[in-house]
């Protein structure tokens, strides 16, 4: 009953959203096809592509998620696989609404497949309002991430040109099924690509994500050559794509087609959405893995998605002095000097840096607790377990004047503990990432006026983003994140029909 009406809101949302899109071919009969993707689905009159959500209206070809994306919310650039551009930066991402693949274990189904999305997961942003809110929290990097941008190909267009003209940089997180007419418009605007590259088996490729291999290699090297900042990242599955060879086949084709000096990335998977018969991936195979395509030549391997562990840092790899230190999602430049040469040896890393301004110190953190006592304000509480060690806190100030929120960690040794304000204008609502930045580290404690309200949510790993607040029951898993996928599918308004395969 829930997804029927889902859908019927679904259906009545995306009508009235309907945009003119890009990248399309008038055919016979009112039909047109859809060169977004290599799907190059074609649709009559009323029909929408595989994604479910470019159709053909009328006759003409529309995006029905134009401006219509999961809530903005703060980050770290590391959350996206990228580790040599602009470390440690606060970024400002962005998800939307479909997807051209359907992965069997896609950590994001609740919104890359249309037809389960729930209202509550929609907000709605002009192109000047993301760059207003990067503006007002001096964000200078804007990632279209999640379910995964290349659906949202004319709103990442219009606002990435828009970010351009006020100096913030762009992040195309993606599995980078697209063609490549596609890539060529993304390259005029996006600065740093990160390219998941599911498997190098192309039968496993086109089982488990519904698309296929060589589109993804073709952009990818592509966007590479145009001169763009690349990274690479394999989610290695549990017992289907988490060898060392199936590792060394990724690194191969990043040093024949790409660079040695091209950072790649080893994810550790969770179970998901379809694919919840394995547990998660053992990292010592990870470990494997990157010791491997380093002997290859691979310069930059880093494992995702795992804490206490050295392959997380930063290395010289001419001394192997330690540059850039992590854990979690937090990074600190450690071994690099103000012109980014090791400070060891002198040699020059290959990274990107961006100048950004820190976070606010919480220097509201003692008024607020002083009202504790009186009502005045309101304390929360939430302690890391199992697999989570990042939590989204999403506030909204329900009141008429600007407040300040204040937050710090929970750990025995005050020298790692920090105080953090985060500002909210009267009636704003914003999300962002606390993650775990220490072993010994043991949650968070936020303090907040009456006024604020607050929803927590966990973070089962990097690019994740988590539609189940905790009080809606999602606390104490530490295997899979709510909501468990059931296997019913909603149908498809009758005015909505979906394009089943390629429609070639």
């Amino acid at each position: 009953m829930e997804q029927t009406s889902a859908i019927r809101m679904y259906q009545a949302r995306w009508e009235t959203a309907a945009q003119p899109a890009r990248l399309s071919e008038p055919l016979a009969d009112g039909a047109v096809r859809c060169h977004l993707s290599p799907r190059n689905c074609v649709m009559r009159p009323g029909q929408a592509g595989f994604c479910g959500v470019r159709q053909n209206l009328s006759g003409s070809l529309v995006t029905l998620n134009y401006g219509r994306a999961t809530h903005v919310t703060q980050e770290s650039i590391e959350t996206e696989a990228v580790f040599h551009y602009a470390p440690g930066a606060p970024i400002l991402s962005l998800g939307n609404v479909g997807c051209m693949m359907n992965c069997d274990y896609c950590h994001n189904w609740k919104t890359s497949q249309a037809r389960l999305i729930s209202n509550g997961d929609v907000h709605y942003y002009s192109p000047e309002r993301v760059i207003e809110i990067a503006l007002e929290r001096d964000i200078r990097v804007i990632s279209w991430t999640y379910n995964d941008p290349v659906v949202w190909h004319e709103f990442v267009l219009d606002t990435s040109r828009l970010a351009k003209q006020h100096g913030i940089h762009t992040l195309f997180k993606s599995a980078f099924f697209i063609s490549l007419e596609g890539a060529k418009e993304l390259c005029d605007v996006i600065d740093i690509f990160s390219v998941s590259i599911k498997s190098m088996d192309p039968v496993w490729y086109r089982k488990i994500t519904k698309g296929w291999l060589e589109p993804v290699l073709e952009a990818t090297k592509f966007v590479f050559q145009q001169g763009k900042h690349v990274e690479v990242s394999n989610l290695m599955v549990t017992d289907a794509n988490d060898s060392v060879e199936s590792a060394k086949t990724v690194a191969d084709w990043v040093l024949t087609n790409l660079s040695d000096r091209v950072p790649v990335h080893f994810v550790r998977f969770h179970p998901d959405y379809k694919y919840t018969h394995v547990g998660r991936t053992p990292i010592d195979r990870l470990e494997a893995a990157r010791e491997a395509v380093m002997r290859m030549g691979v310069r930059y391997c880093y494992l995702g998605n795992v804490y206490d562990s050295d392959s997380v840092h930063t290395y010289c790899h001419a001394c192997r002095a330690r540059l850039i230190e992590r854990y979690g999602l937090n990074a600190r430049l450690v071994g690099l000097d103000s012109s980014g040469k090791c400070r060891s040896c002198g040699t020059t890393l290959d990274y990107v840096r961006v100048d950004y301004a820190g976070p606010v110190e919480g220097q509201h953190w003692c008024q607020l607790e002083a009202r504790v006592s009186t009502g005045d304000s309101r304390r929360r509480e939430f302690r890391w377990h199992g697999d989570i060690n990042a939590l989204h806190v999403e506030v909204e100030n329900t009141g008429d004047d600007p407040v300040f929120i204040s937050h710090r960690r929970i750990n025995p040794n005050a020298g790692c503990a920090f105080l953090r304000d985060v500002p909210l204008g009267a009636h704003e609502s914003f999300r962002f990432i606390v993650s775990k930045s220490h072993a010994a580290e043991l949650g968070i404690e936020i303090l907040m006026p009456p006024s604020v309200t607050a929803k927590l949510y966990e973070v089962y790993d990097r690019a994740h983003f988590p539609t189940v607040d905790i009080e809606s029951g999602q606390a104490g898993q530490d295997r899979v994140p709510l909501p468990f996928y059931g296997g019913r599918s909603a149908t498809p308004h009758p005015a909505l029909q979906i394009v089943a395969a390629s429609g070639d």
